[in-house]
């Protein structure tokens, strides 16, 4: 059974076709093959979510599938029921599972135990959904014709804020994956962890990426300033130290001028605005911050679609 619970779990010449993919349904959204007809997929929230909850259900909908939407507090999970038992009970109803949570152990049990193929829509460790659709987003710029991966070689990312987070282990994953450069910035207690590190070494991927507690280093020459709120769910016990030790670290027009001229300024959204990116920047002709948004549907209808493909039987 496939599942999609990181970056890599895709071949490179199975990311470019979704890419591909993901640019056919764009073009046209409601001209897209039943990849999913009469299939039932869940979506099983502990955290809550606007783009994930939508552009999921929206994409299985479009994509002549049923989508089902889930909140954790309202099944037995939330009385004790076992991961385990969930999990296969689910996989007797549904065809497919997206689940957004908190410990990314929760996505791995579903994949361990049920039979269906599992989505992670987000967990405390990764976020590969929203990082195949940034890698989409640049894609549009610098290859709109052939969507080549290729052409992700060698740009430079600039990551803002806390370099420990989801977003992070997320970019610097897709750096080495992709063959991308990345320069992570943020305070030293929220540089990048022992955990992504491990990871890297067991996909046999090189650990190679930059934390500076320099922002302007981050960003001098930089194809991408990347950037996310500095307060996720469950941290905001820590918010008032958070912004306070992260403030450094606010893309500005003045960081955003020290990075290359066709820089793109990119955020997964929900955003602040005057923490961890001014609104200048946000508002600028550089961010591009609601196609990413939009693409979330093209991106995710294209990897769901490719699941389905790959798990076809033999």
């Amino acid at each position: 059974m496939h599942h999609f619970l990181k970056e890599t779990d895709f071949t490179l010449d199975q990311a470019q076709a979704i890419f591909k993919l993901a640019q056919t349904f764009k073009k046209d959204r409601h001209n897209c093959p039943d990849a999913l007809l009469e299939q039932s997929w869940g979506l099983l929230f502990y955290k809550s979510s606007t783009r994930t909850r939508i552009s999921f259900e929206v994409g299985v909908n479009e994509l002549g599938g049923f989508p089902l939407v889930l909140n954790t507090d309202q099944t037995q999970i939330n009385r004790g029921e076992s991961l385990a038992d969930t999990a296969k009970v689910l996989s007797r109803y549904l065809q497919g599972l997206v689940v957004r949570s908190y410990g990314h152990d929760i996505v791995e049990t579903f994949a361990a135990e049920g039979d269906i193929p599992i989505i992670n829509g987000l967990t405390d460790f990764n976020h590969p959904c929203q990082l195949y659709t940034d890698l989409f987003s640049m894609l549009e710029r610098y290859s709109p014709d052939e969507m080549d991966i290729t052409q992700l070689k060698g740009k430079k990312i600039a990551f803002f804020g806390d370099c420990a987070s989801n977003m992070a282990n997320s970019w610097i994953l897709c750096a080495a994956y992709f063959g991308m450069q990345i320069v992570l910035a943020g305070p030293q207690e929220f540089s990048p962890t022992k955990v992504i590190q491990k990871v890297l070494k067991n996909e046999q991927l090189p650990v190679e990426f930059t934390f500076t507690e320099n922002a302007n280093t981050a960003a001098k020459d930089a194809d991408v300033l990347y950037t996310d709120v500095w307060v996720s769910m469950g941290d905001e016990q820590d918010a008032q130290e958070r912004r306070s030790v992260m403030k450094p670290y606010q893309v500005t027009e003045e960081l955003v001028a020290l990075a290359k001229k066709d820089a793109l300024f990119m955020h997964c959204l929900p955003a602040h605005p005057g923490e961890e990116v001014s609104e200048a920047v946000l508002d600028s002709p550089q961010s591009i911050i609601f196609d990413q948004a939009e693409n979330r549907l093209h991106t995710q209808k294209a990897i769901m679609a490719q699941l389905v493909k790959m798990n076809l039987p033999t």
